[in-house]
This record gives structure tokens, sequence and C-alpha cells, in this order.
């Protein structure tokens, strides 16, 4: 082997364990910004179980989780293989990001690495993909400073790469950039708006009478509506928009020192709530502003709760996305992540599963889309047109 031939091998070996060293400060992202901390201070990355820093030659990417058997050397606690998946995650990314752009000729050995502009940016494009992806899986949210500021960085990588949104100068591809996000910010904000009038309320019926009830255990955080011992819902999470409500079908109702006996119908609403008797009764005999409660409980056998088709964060991705990859794949997105999403909840509902599908959001699905326009989608693109061409 040629001194050429160790070099080109050397270079392979370099694009992945770069990548597999951004996965490593992606888990660092990935744990603390949803938790609001810092992910600069502290500098070194730390165990969750015992907080206690760990030093440079126990965090080396991949081996370090692998010789540690996936437990902090201080405390023993166990450090899930997630931060392991994330690493070799980002460095199979980053690796294939890396031969798709190298030029390779007809001897193998002979390549020309396209180390620049293009392959920073998707290297870029990519880690913010990832990241995203498992804060969604994990608290169900996408951080403006990973959506926005991403979309940000999308319009900029345009701006320096125009070829990242098929275009060739710079100006052009800033405003290809720019459509391209509002593309994606618009496309999918109808799609959630269409899906929320279609549904957007979801029905429980319980087998029997439940007590519910409002309470705040914390100040510094919204309420909380409680069904039976177990069922619970966050404010933030029930009320997305003014417009949204909560229907509850009481046979009697507390709020304050006013009890109401039933059958009757209580609405929360973002700020307020409302009661109804009969049921459904077109006027409200009480509304009691949210700054006014004190006590909210009542005796239920069925609820109608409002839902979301998918969140806003996501549609805030698809304008990250957009930004980054053009208007084209603004749309392969979409498409992928639906037909993903359909087939993935086939395959949990088929395997008796269903609930885990449930509990996938939509985030990954658009991440998982946006990977396959990179390597795949314009080829998908020009044979489909070629398809309907020859069929016209």
């Amino acid at each position: 082997m040629t001194r050429f031939q160790i070099l080109n091998l050397l270079l392979h070996f370099l694009a992945f364990y770069i990548g597999a060293g951004i996965g490593s400060f992606l888990n660092v992202v990935i744990y603390r910004l949803p938790l609001g901390l810092s992910v600069n201070k502290p500098k070194r990355s730390f165990c969750p179980s015992c907080k206690t820093q760990i030093p440079m030659w126990q965090n080396i990417p991949l081996l370090s989780w692998l010789m540690l058997r996936g437990k902090c050397a201080s405390c023993g606690g166990k450090i899930s293989v997630r931060y392991f998946l994330v690493e070799l995650l980002t460095g199979l990314l980053f690796y294939a990001v890396f031969v798709k752009l190298t030029v390779i000729y007809p001897n193998p050995w002979v390549h020309i690495p396209a180390w620049g502009p293009e392959m920073l940016c998707l290297w870029v494009f990519v880690s913010l993909l990832i990241a995203g992806t498992f804060i969604d899986i994990d608290h169900f949210i996408l951080p403006h400073s990973i959506t926005i500021g991403g979309a940000v960085a999308g319009v900029l990588a345009a701006w320096w790469v125009p070829g990242l949104v098929e275009e060739v100068t710079h100006a052009r591809g800033v405003l290809v950039s720019l459509a391209s996000a509002a593309l994606g910010l618009g496309g999918l904000w109808l799609v959630v708006e269409l899906g929320k009038l279609a549904f957007g309320r979801k029905k429980h019926v319980f087998d029997k009478d439940l007590p519910w009830s409002v309470s705040q255990p914390d100040e510094t955080l919204p309420p909380v509506v409680t069904f039976g011992e177990e069922d619970k819902y966050d404010w933030s999470d029930l009320f997305v928009r003014a417009s949204d409500r909560m229907l509850i079908e009481c046979s009697t109702f507390t709020i304050n020192d006013r009890t109401f006996e039933g059958p009757l119908t209580v609405e929360l609403w973002e700020n307020k709530l409302k009661v109804r008797t009969p049921a459904g009764g077109s006027t409200p005999v009480a509304e009691v502003p949210i700054e006014e409660w004190k006590k909210v409980a009542g005796i239920t056998r069925q609820v109608v709760i409002p839902r979301e088709a998918m969140g806003f964060g996501d549609v805030l991705f698809l304008m990250m996305i957009g930004a980054f990859t053009g208007w084209q794949a603004v749309l392969f997105t979409i498409l992928a992540a639906s037909v993903l999403g359909t087939v993935i909840a086939m395959i949990h509902r088929l395997t008796g599963r269903a609930e885990w599908g449930a509990k996938i959001p939509f985030g990954p699905y658009l991440a998982a889309g946006a990977v396959l326009w990179i390597f795949y989608g314009p080829q998908f693109v020009g044979w489909y047109v070629s398809k309907v061409m020859m069929r016209g």
C-alpha cells in the first residue's frame, strides 16, 4: 500500500471520526438544551447520575462508552446506549456526506476529497437534524435555537454555497433559500390548521365516574388537568391557540365556593372556564377568568380534548430544512415523512405495539425525509419526471 493510499484511508477515517466527535457534543446539546442548561458551562460532559465531570481520557467518542461498558467510572451508574448511538449515527452521516461529495476516478484509490464549504454546510445541517430529532423524541419539543437558528444558518449557507438550493449565484441562493423556508413554514402550517379542523378533538368516555381537577403544584409552571389518579394533561399541551377548548361533561362541579349539580358541561379555555347547564346549553350560567380560580374540581364520565396533528415546532423545523435545501426538498420531505410515518405506524399496529408509534413525534420523520433528500432526492425527482414525460 502506497503512502497515497494510506493517506486516503486516513481521510476516510477522519471524516467518520469528526462526525463521532460532533455526535459527542450533540449528546450534550440533546441533554442540556431542553433543560435550559448552558451547553458551554460546565465545558466538560458530566455523568447524568452523580454529576461528576468526565475527564477527557474517559470521553473519547465511541471508544469510552465501549471500554466502560456503558457505566460511569465514578459512580457506576448506567449511561444510556443512546449516547453511543448518537455518536455512531453522526459519524456515519458525516462519512456518507464525505463519500457523496468525493470524486472517485477509475482507480479506486485515487480520490479527490471535497473538503470545502459544501461539505461543511451539510455537516452543520445533519447535526441540526440529529439534535432536533432526539430532543423531539425525548421532550416532544423542537427548540427555537435549532429551528429558527438553523433557518438563519441555512440562508447563510445558501449564500455561501448556492448549489445547496440548486442555484449558481449567491444572490439567487439567498432568495431561493428564503422562498423555500417560507414554503416550508406556510405549507406545513396549512397542513396543521386543516388537520386541526378535521381531527382537532379527541373524545374520551370513561367506564365509571372519575374525579377531575385543575391544579398548579408549582407556581412557576402552567396548571395541570388531572383525571382520576394517573391521567394528567399540561396546560401548554392542551391550549396551543386561543380557540382551543376542553369540554367536560359533569354530574357535579365546584368552582371556588360554588357547586353546580348536573348534568352540565364545563368548558376549559386557556384563560377562563364556562359552565353550561343543562349539558350543552347555549348560554353559560357562569364564566370565571383563570386569575380567580382557587378550586376547580368535579365528577365526569366524558371529556373532549383538543389536540394537534403536529406541533408548530414541526412547522419551524421544515422551514429550517427548506432554508438549507430548497423548495423541491420541502415537497419531497413532506411526502417522505408522511410515507415513513404511515409505514411505521402500520408496523407498530401489526405487531400489537400501536402505542409505540403514537409516542413518536413528527420531527424525526421530517429529519429522515431531509436526509433521504440529501442522498437520493434529486435522483428520485429526476426518475419520476422522466417517467411522467415518457407517459405523456
